[in-house]
């Protein structure tokens, strides 16, 4: 028999081959490879900071400060490259030991002090969206050639399609993220901790630093989804990915893993992205439709995916009873 846990994510893949085909079928271009490598390259950014989200949701907390550690990635980015005349070697690895720092600082205090995830991460939030107010109050344009280059290169596939480096970028994440949550022992250790804190501890895992380390891997993602993003955008910019948090959230939800910890796939928030990435995409197609339709749309999934996981997680309680 077919185990539980892995139902979410089966129906989260149907969901989106079934999406998919019901666009294809209703507007002519749809059915491409290239439509599927356009979801890509405009998600890039959420897919990349989706698999942050994955291993903290896995370890039973929430990362609330995503969304404003893009945008504060893209300030401090386009601050120091445009106004400063750094250069993008030293800025880029900067941003990323900010991003990571931030996280470790979180997870720290999310630990030691026995603060709930969702407040700490909610004071990350207000600080690092603030902080991008402190360096400017205006958008701040890149131009730098490096920036632009990243922004304009197409990497062409067999068959004459193309995907951005920030694609590239994304896929490395991911397959990187896989290996780290199916192959090592951080990876399982995460799984156990959101399964029980207390039996983790009863068999001897580092609790602390595995907590700590599960922020400190999505401030690193965030902060690199903020490169990402400034090379999507060419600007820094305080209101960059507002609400971006939500849609990680939502994604990595949606991709089948348990708000309650201890389940959950980055195969399934991979495909979770795209989904969100598909319902854009026919909005556009349709050309009637309002883009508020996508959070309507992702909302409503959002709850048939509570849902779901609710009745899965009464009937597994069931059947231990039993």
């Amino acid at each position: 028999m077919l185990n539980r846990k892995y139902l979410p994510v089966i129906v989260t893949v149907g969901l989106f081959l079934l999406m998919f085909a019901a666009g294809s079928l209703r507007y002519d271009g749809f059915f491409s490879f290239q439509v599927i490598l356009n979801l890509l390259i405009d998600n890039a950014y959420l897919l990349i900071t989706a698999v942050g989200m994955t291993f903290v949701i896995v370890s039973g907390g929430i990362d609330l400060s995503v969304g404003s550690m893009i945008a504060l990635t893209t300030m401090v980015s386009a601050s120091l490259v445009q106004e400063h005349g750094w250069p993008p070697g030293v800025v880029i690895p900067l941003v990323l030991c900010m991003g990571s720092a931030f996280g470790w600082l979180m997870g720290a205090i999310i630990h030691y002090f026995k603060i709930q995830p969702f407040i700490v991460t909610l004071a990350g939030m207000f600080l690092a969206r603030g902080l991008c107010y402190v360096i400017s109050l205006n958008t701040i344009t890149i131009d730098n050639p490096f920036y632009t280059t990243m922004a304009q290169t197409k990497v062409r596939l067999p068959g004459g399609d193309t995907v951005s480096i920030s694609v590239i970028i994304a896929l490395v994440v991911v397959i990187a993220a896989l290996y780290l949550a199916h192959y090592t022992r951080f990876g399982r250790s995460v799984y156990a901790i959101g399964g029980s804190e207390q039996s983790a501890l009863l068999m001897g895992l580092p609790i602390a630093r595995t907590k700590i380390l599960v922020y400190t891997f999505s401030g690193f993602c965030s902060s690199l989804a903020g490169v990402v993003f400034t090379f999507y955008m060419l600007s820094g910019y305080g209101l960059h990915a507002v609400g971006t948090e939500l849609d990680t959230i939502a994604a990595v939800v949606i991709g089948g893993t348990l708000l309650t910890g201890g389940v959950g796939f980055v195969a399934g928030t991979f495909f979770g992205v795209l989904i969100q990435g598909v319902i854009q995409t026919i909005i556009s197609f349709e050309g009637t439709l309002s883009s508020w339709w996508t959070k309507i749309v992702i909302g409503l999934l959002l709850f048939l995916f509570i849902l779901l996981q609710r009745l899965l997680s009464a009937k597994g309680r069931q059947a231990v009873r039993t």
